[in-house]
């Protein structure tokens, strides 16, 4: 279910790293634990982004959360589909509901993360906390 090319942060981010880019969005975890998303607030284009920081919303019909940067750099594009059409993170969330693409300040910062293994081990052990 998660795509092995693609790293992940354990507030449920994950990055793609293509050249000196990335592609950022929610894992599908994210998504479920969030319900039917109805809004997406995300940074301008050009926006210097520090690792860990956060960069924008989503708002669903439980709750808003944050979103946080897995990694530091600039904003080179946003999602122009999810402005429309913020449901695409619950359909799509590993492929078109992509948030934002950042020109990556370090490319060694993405292979510190998770893998798709240790990411998949990550919420399991969240989910057995969620039920004890």
């Amino acid at each position: 279910m998660y795509p092995k090319d693609y790293r992940y942060t354990k507030e449920h981010e994950w990055i793609k790293v293509d050249g000196a880019n990335g592609t950022i969005g929610v894992t599908h975890y994210a998504q479920h634990e969030l319900g039917d998303v109805v809004f997406v607030e995300m940074p301008k284009v050009g926006a210097q982004l520090k690792a860990r920081q956060s960069f924008g919303t989503i708002e669903s019909v439980k709750a808003v959360s944050e979103i946080f940067s897995p990694v530091a750099g600039e904003v080179i594009e946003t999602n122009p589909a999810l402005a429309d059409a913020p449901e695409l993170i619950n359909k799509d969330p590993h492929g078109g509901a992509w948030l934002i693409k950042v020109r990556l300040a370090d490319r060694k910062e993405a292979s510190a993360l998770m893998d798709a293994a240790a990411y998949e081990a990550y919420i399991a052990g969240q989910a057995k906390e969620h039920s004890a």
